[in-house]
């Protein structure tokens, strides 16, 4: 049985969680979440005062490691945050050295997507598969890879960054390039392609804020408005073309993806499978399934809980792999 503690940095919120691993599984105890401090001096103390809390209130609990998981870049071989995008001021950042001094454990840095990918790997939807395969689809679109049974983080820690792949020459503006993956199949750029169509028809203001959110359209195809469901079809099918390089590159068994694709699966499976079996190879396709996270809206937390774990597997390979 082990202790674990996670961190899970956002650019509008933090979430410090307390869990316990045992026999392949693992249950999340207690957890906080709070907006993000302004400055990062601000964020870790305030990150270390609530996992200082969550441990007093649960003083059997003997904690074995702490993980932290934060959008990259980063180096999670120096546990630096390197000027993320959505945490401005957070340039060069220790962000584990606060912690192992704190508590006397071990911590360890993963990014977002890649945390993501173990939890799901760990306990979710992946669980026992050997090559997969996650996707955010939240804010942004990054993917985290599991290759033959490991994590694979490339070499500066900038492996899956699908989102910046060039689906299309227009489109919405996704990681800094306009029709990227991230554009079309994130909840930013969902927003902006609501926006841009809602005035292109000349939509009343209201109509154009409402369309000027994924939550905004989402509600709206709720309600049968044939411009969002429409919205959520060009979606789907700018997925199904994304999801069908990685599949033929990658050759995964799974694609597991979260957050809208989790709530909006009903709207976006069929044009995402229409356009995956004309532009997928046919063997590779017939092999892979894509199917919703399966740890939900918590997965954020169990990601940085599996950062934790992650990482005490890792160092204990090392050191019997250096005194062998």
């Amino acid at each position: 049985m082990e202790y674990l503690a996670g961190i899970d940095i956002g650019g509008t919120k933090c979430s410090v969680s307390l869990g316990r691993a045992q026999g392949g599984q693992v249950e999340l105890l207690c957890r906080e979440k709070f907006p993000t401090p302004g400055t990062p001096r601000e964020a870790v103390e305030r990150m270390k005062d609530s996992l200082g809390r969550l441990l007093s209130s649960a003083p059997q609990n003997r904690l074995s490691a702490v993980g932290v998981s934060c959008g990259g870049p980063l180096s999670s071989e120096r546990g630096l945050i390197l000027s993320p995008p959505n945490l401005p001021g957070w340039d060069g950042i220790d962000i584990l050295t606060p912690f192992e001094k704190a508590f006397g454990v071990p911590a360890f840095l993963e990014n977002d997507a890649n945390a993501c990918a173990l939890a799901e790997w760990l306990w979710g939807a992946g669980k026992g598969t050997r090559n997969m395969v996650f996707l955010t689809f939240g804010t942004g679109l990054g993917a985290g890879l599991i290759l033959d049974g490991h994590l694979y983080r490339g070499a500066c820690d900038m492996a899956g960054e699908a989102g910046h792949i060039r689906l299309s020459q227009t489109g919405p503006v996704g990681f800094g390039k306009a029709g990227s993956f991230e554009g079309f199949c994130s909840g930013g750029g969902i927003g902006k392609m609501g926006r841009a169509l809602a005035e292109e028809r000349g939509l009343e203001e209201d109509k154009r804020e409402l369309f000027s959110t994924a939550a905004g359209i989402a509600e709206a195809a709720d309600q049968g408005d044939e411009l969002a469901l429409e919205i959520f079809r060009r979606t789907g099918r700018m997925l199904g073309l994304g999801l069908s390089v990685l599949v033929d590159i990658l050759n995964p068994e799974l694609i597991v993806i979260g957050s809208i694709f989790l709530r909006q699966e009903k709207r976006l499976r069929t044009p995402m499978e229409e356009v995956l079996k004309r532009e997928a190879l046919p063997l590779s396709l017939a092999s892979c399934r894509v199917v919703p996270a399966g740890l939900g809206e918590e997965l954020g937390d169990y990601g940085a809980l599996s950062a934790a774990l992650n990482g005490l597997r890792e160092k204990k390979k090392n050191r019997y792999q250096e005194e062998a």
